[in-house]
């Protein structure tokens, strides 16, 4: 009998990918509309996206096919949502990162920031974190993580080694006394301590007292990684794909919003919400794996300890083995302060950007693709090397490393081939397919015209519940897929109710980075459990709390300055449009 269970769990990939389409296929025949149509292939591919019985790309690309054979839309008109402006923007955004992290650049911040915190186990978790936040915030989260979890493992195995070195004895009788024939040597046990010539030594007791509070620790610094990596993503329009998605649905669904969310707005919306979310995640994170003894884990009025003072040569080395900063290095720091301002200042709100100047007051004719593009072409013109006319070149690059890439530009196509993740380019694409679908198949207006009845509920509570249910459902998968399905539902309900989109959409999309509960439930979580410090138990019970600090944080900043940025109390003109 086991065996044929077995086996069909083996097969439950095979049943679902086969059986589904088949179960749905009453919808469209029965009923016989394109609303129905559509509804065929978003509840086929929700399917498929929460149980990755295809890749989540692969069914991305379903409307290319089932659209024109349902009579929704023309082939020719499908093909082209996969590649919008957003896509642009994803794609200039990941170049530069992938230069960043070609270059070591991330690795060099890290490591300078954790040189001057410190290495106090609280101090250490916020440098850590701090870390992590800052470079998801440019870069993808997983490779974030994937660079961050070594070195807290060199850290840990420093320190461990350094612990193991310390001078114990066991408690035992045979242990505690004196050697026969030593008159000098004299041992006896007081209040749990083994004293030998005057000097306490730890007992069996303390010594699994502090194997316990050993494994919190390596707990506590190796899931701070993963979690600060999910809430960093969240502070920048391309530091994480739902947000992407929302300011690509923004347009596909409301194309007169006058490009309300965009780089800089997003920033300043999202950036508070980060440092509230992180500080607060910082503080339960020490309360549960170190808890709150200033003195052991801030050490206040306390010389630094043998294993911390190893731990920091640990890090020291490590960055001194990165050598001094190359040429390369330093034009791709440039390149990257560049975009970061062209993207605040092409259009930052309060004024006319630069962009408003150059286009005679249309701010359009340049988005933040356009920005991001031009920055990521400078990389594959620029030299990784200073021209030799400079008399300064042989400063820069006096011990070359060999890590360092040997190639006559800072960056090429092989290397963006093999980091750069096309498949989200294919997932935002097949989110775009789908909202253009839903909106000329009148699914849309349908399902807004079902939700009318909500218009007695308060929308701080909508919100609220909305922010836990898709919380919940991101735990079992993709944030961008999660996005990608919710998102164009949400818009038709806050035009039925007369509610801005924005007062709902954002907080929801931010709901969907809180993946905290499951090792599965996303990359980062994935790679910190692969060390085998934390069990399920371990991140389900953190993550849960976690959840809740972030939808309240959410809901503290959708209420207080996100009202003010964009406008919450009103029903803005550009949502009362038709198809949505």
């Amino acid at each position: 009998m086991k065996p044929s269970l077995k086996g069909l769990w083996q097969l439950k990939n095979r049943v679902i990918l086969f059986c589904s389409p088949f179960i749905l296929l009453p919808l469209p025949l029965l009923i016989g509309t394109t609303e129905a149509g559509c509804a065929y292939v978003i509840a086929l591919m929700a399917i498929y996206w929460c149980t990755e019985v295809l890749p989540l790309a692969v069914t991305a690309m379903l409307p290319v096919i089932l659209f024109p054979m349902l009579g929704i839309m023309q082939s020719k008109e499908v093909c082209m949502q996969y590649l919008k402006d957003t896509n642009m923007l994803f794609v200039g955004g990941l170049i530069v990162a992938v230069a960043v992290e070609h270059w070591n650049l991330h690795k060099r911040i890290a490591l300078r920031v954790l040189l001057i915190v410190g290495v106090r186990p609280a101090l250490l978790m916020l440098g850590f974190m701090g870390v992590t936040a800052f470079l998801s915030m440019w870069i993808s989260n997983t490779a974030t993580t994937a660079m961050m979890v070594p070195i807290v493992q060199a850290v840990l195995e420093q320190l461990n080694s350094t612990k193991a070195e310390e001078p114990q004895i066991h408690s035992s009788d045979e242990q505690a006394q004196p050697a026969e024939g030593d008159d000098k040597l004299s041992s006896k046990q007081t209040d749990g301590h083994v004293v030998v010539n005057g000097l306490s030594m730890t007992t069996e007791a303390e010594r699994r007292e502090e194997a316990a509070e050993w494994r919190k620790m390596c707990k506590g610094l190796t899931i701070c990684v993963c979690y600060a990596a999910s809430i960093g993503g969240t502070a920048t329009l391309t530091g994480t794909g739902p947000n992407l998605v929302l300011t690509g649905q923004m347009n596909q669904l409301f194309p007169e919003n006058g490009d309300v969310i965009n780089f800089a707005s997003w920033f300043g919306f999202a950036f508070p919400n980060m440092i509230i979310m992180l500080t607060l995640a910082w503080l339960w994170l020490q309360f549960i794996f170190m808890g709150f003894n200033f003195r052991k884990t801030w050490g206040c009025g306390a010389v630094k300890t043998e294993k911390e003072i190893a731990a920091y040569n640990v890090i020291r080395e490590a960055h001194r083995q990165l050598g001094p900063m190359s040429f390369g290095e330093l034009s791709v720091l440039a390149l990257f302060s560049l975009l970061v301002v062209l993207w605040f200042t092409r259009d930052p709100g309060f004024m006319a950007g630069w962009a408003t100047h150059l286009f005679n007051a249309d701010a359009e004719y340049v988005t933040d693709a356009t920005v991001a593009v031009f920055v990521a072409v400078l990389l594959f013109i620029l030299p990784s090397k200073a021209p030799k006319i400079c008399c300064s070149s042989e400063s820069f690059d006096t011990e070359p490393q060999p890590s360092r890439p040997a190639s006559s530009t800072l960056l090429t196509w092989r290397v963006v081939q093999k980091k750069l993740p096309w498949n989200i380019v294919l997932l935002l694409g097949g989110g775009f397919a789908l909202a253009k679908g839903s909106e000329v198949s009148g699914l849309s207006r349908w399902l807004g015209n079902q939700m009318t009845p909500l218009h007695s509920i308060p929308p701080w509570a909508i919100a609220i519940i909305l922010c836990l249910l898709i919380a919940t459902f991101t735990e079992c998968t993709s944030n961008v897929a999660t996005a990608t399905l919710f998102l164009p539902i949400l818009a038709s309900m806050c035009q039925s109710i007369e509610v801005n989109p924005l007062y709902i959409m954002i907080p929801c999309t931010l709901s969907t980075s809180f993946a905290f509960m499951l090792p599965v439930a996303t990359p980062p979580n994935a790679i910190v459990f692969s060390y085998g410090y934390l069990k399920v138990s371990d991140m389900a019970k953190t993550g849960l709390v976690m959840n809740i600090i972030g939808i309240l944080c959410i809901t503290l900043a959708i209420n207080s300055w996100g009202r003010a940025m964009f406008n919450l109390d009103s029903f803005p003109s550009w949502a009362n449009v038709t198809g949505v």
